[in-house]
C-alpha cells in the first residue's frame, strides 16, 4: 500500500508539474504574439495613416528611412533596381541626400548613373532621378525614377535629327552652289545646262529624302492592321518590279521572279508595296551591270500560322559582317559614297524593318563579300486565303512555279523571267 500511494503521489506531483509548463509556455506565446514585429512596427505604427497604401500603388521605386537611416518601407522595385540591401539605402548619394533633408526640411532632387544589379560595367548603367522630401517628423521619403528607356529614347530623337539635318543640308548647299555657278555661267548655255542637270539630281535626291522621312513617320505612328486586307504577294513583286524598271534596264540587269504563286498576306497593302519595293530598288542599285536580282516567294510553316517568305537576291559585292548588323539603322550606308551615286537616304531598310514589325513579321539578311545577298521579308499568311488554298488541294508546293513574259523595257520580246523553284532562300544563287 505504501508503495502505491508513493506511485500515485509522484505521479500527481509530476502531472501538476506538466500543467505549471504548459501554463507558463502558453502565457510568453501570448505575450510574444501581442508584441509588434518589425514590419508591424515599421508599417503600422511608424508610417503615418495611408501612406503605406500610396506607396504600394506608386509606379516610382519608393523608400521610407527613420531618424537612424533603417529602412522603414520599400517596395519591391526598389529592390530590384538595388537600392536597398540588407535593410539599409545602399546608394551613398542619396543616403547623404537624405540626411540633408532630414536636417533642414527641404526637399532635394538628384539625377545617377548607378551600375546594373549583378553588373560593374559602366555600359549597363541605369539613369535614375532621386528625389526626397520629409515625411512627418521623423521619416524620410525617397522616389527613384528610373529614366534609363527615355535617356535612350531622347538619344535616339537627337541622333536622328542630326542626321536629317545633315542629310537636309547637303543636296540643299549643292543647290545653292549650282544657282550660283548658273548665274555666273549665263553666257555659256553648254555650262548652263550641266548645271541645270547637276541641280535636277539634287532636287531628284531631296524630294526622294523628304518622301521617304514621310513615309518612315507613316509607318511608325500608323497602326497597318486598321486597314489591313488580305494583299497578293504576286502583285506586290510586280509593283516592285515595275519600280525598278527603268534602273534595271539601264544597267541591263535582269529581273527573275519565281516561288509559289497564288500567296497572300494580311496587311496595310501601301506599306507592305513600300518595304518590298524598297528592298528590290536596293538589290537593283547595289548590283553591277549585266547581273540578275532575283525575287521568290514561298509558304513556310510556323509556331501559330504559317508564314510567308519573300526573298530579294542579288549578285552584289556582299555585305561584311560588321556592318549587317547596322544596315537596318536609320541613315546607316554601308558605303556613303557610293549611296550618295545612286540616291540612297539611308531610310529604305529602317522603313523595311518597321513595316515587318507592325505586321507581326521580320526582316532577315544573309550575305558574303563577293557573293552577293539576300533579303528575306517573313509576314503571316492570310487567314482566309491559307484555308482557302489548303481546301483546293493543290499539287505539292516544290513543283510550282509562275513567270511571266515581260522584258526589262516593257515589250515581249519572247523570253520570260527565269523561275525560281522552292529551293532554300537562306543563300542567293550565283550564275556564272
Amino acid at each position: 500500500m505504501n508503495v502505491n500511494a508513493a506511485i500515485a503521489a509522484v505521479a500527481a506531483l509530476a502531472g501538476l508539474c506538466t500543467g505549471v509548463i504548459a501554463m507558463l509556455a502558453f502565457r510568453w506565446s501570448e505575450r510574444e504574439q501581442a508584441k509588434p514585429t518589425r514590419s508591424s512596427l515599421h508599417t503600422d505604427a511608424v508610417l503615418p495613416p495611408g501612406v503605406d497604401t500610396v506607396l504600394s500603388v506608386l509606379r516610382s521605386s519608393a523608400v521610407v528611412l527613420d531618424e537612424a537611416d533603417a529602412v522603414v518601407k520599400a517596395s519591391s522595385a526598389a529592390y530590384a533596381l538595388g537600392l536597398v540591401r540588407g535593410g539599409k539605402l545602399a546608394v551613398e548619394p542619396m543616403l547623404a541626400m537624405a540626411r540633408d533633408t532630414r536636417r533642414d526640411g527641404e526637399i532635394r532632387q538628384i539625377e545617377l548613373d548607378l551600375p546594373r544589379r549583378g553588373t560593374g560595367r559602366g555600359g549597363d548603367a541605369l539613369a535614375v532621378s532621386a528625389r526626397v522630401a520629409p515625411l512627418g517628423s521623423r521619416l524620410v521619403l525617397l522616389l527613384v525614377e528610373d529614366l534609363t528607356e527615355a535617356r535612350r529614347i531622347e538619344a535616339v530623337r537627337r541622333d536622328f535629327v542630326a542626321n536629317v539635318s545633315h542629310e537636309l543640308k547637303t543636296p540643299v548647299g549643292a543647290l545653292s552652289l549650282l544657282s550660283e555657278a548658273v548665274m555666273d555661267a549665263s553666257d555659256d548655255p553648254e555650262a548652263v545646262n550641266r548645271f541645270a542637270g547637276r541641280m535636277q539630281v539634287e532636287a531628284t535626291r531631296l524630294t526622294s529624302l523628304v518622301q521617304e522621312l514621310i513615309d518612315l513617320s507613316r509607318v511608325q505612328n500608323d497602326d497597318p492592321l486598321e486597314d489591313a486586307e488580305p494583299v497578293r504577294v504576286d502583285e506586290l513583286v510586280a509593283e516592285a518590279i515595275d519600280r525598278c524598271r527603268h534602273q534595271a534596264g539601264t544597267k541591263q540587269i535582269t529581273m527573275a521572279t519565281g516561288g509559289t504563286a497564288d500567296l497572300h498576306v494580311w496587311g496595310n497593302r501601301g506599306q507592305l508595296a513600300a518595304a518590298l519595293g524598297n528592298l528590290v530598288e536596293n538589290a537593283v542599285n547595289y548590283s553591277p551591270a549585266r547581273t540578275r536580282v532575283g525575287i521568290a516567294a514561298r509558304r513556310i510553316p510556323a509556331t501559330g500560322g504559317d508564314l510567308i517568305e519573300v526573298a530579294v537576291t542579288d549578285q552584289g559585292i556582299g555585305i561584311s559582317e560588321k556592318d549587317r548588323e547596322r544596315i537596318f539603322e536609320r541613315f546607316y550606308r554601308v558605303d556613303p559614297a557610293r549611296s550618295r551615286q545612286t540616291g540612297g537616304t539611308g531610310l529604305g531598310l529602317a522603313i523595311v524593318k518597321h513595316v515587318a514589325a507592325s505586321h507581326g513579321g521580320e526582316v532577315t539578311v544573309w550575305s558574303a563579300e563577293g557573293q552577293g545577298s539576300t533579303f528575306t521579308l517573313r509576314l503571316p499568311e492570310a487567314g482566309a486565303a491559307r484555308d482557302r488554298d489548303r481546301s483546293r488541294s493543290q499539287p505539292s508546293e516544290s513543283s510550282e512555279s509562275y513567270d511571266t513574259g515581260a522584258d526589262l523595257d516593257g515589250e515581249d520580246h519572247g523570253r520570260p523571267y527565269e523561275t525560281f523553284t522552292n529551293e532554300p532562300l537562306s543563300a542567293p544563287e550565283v550564275l556564272p
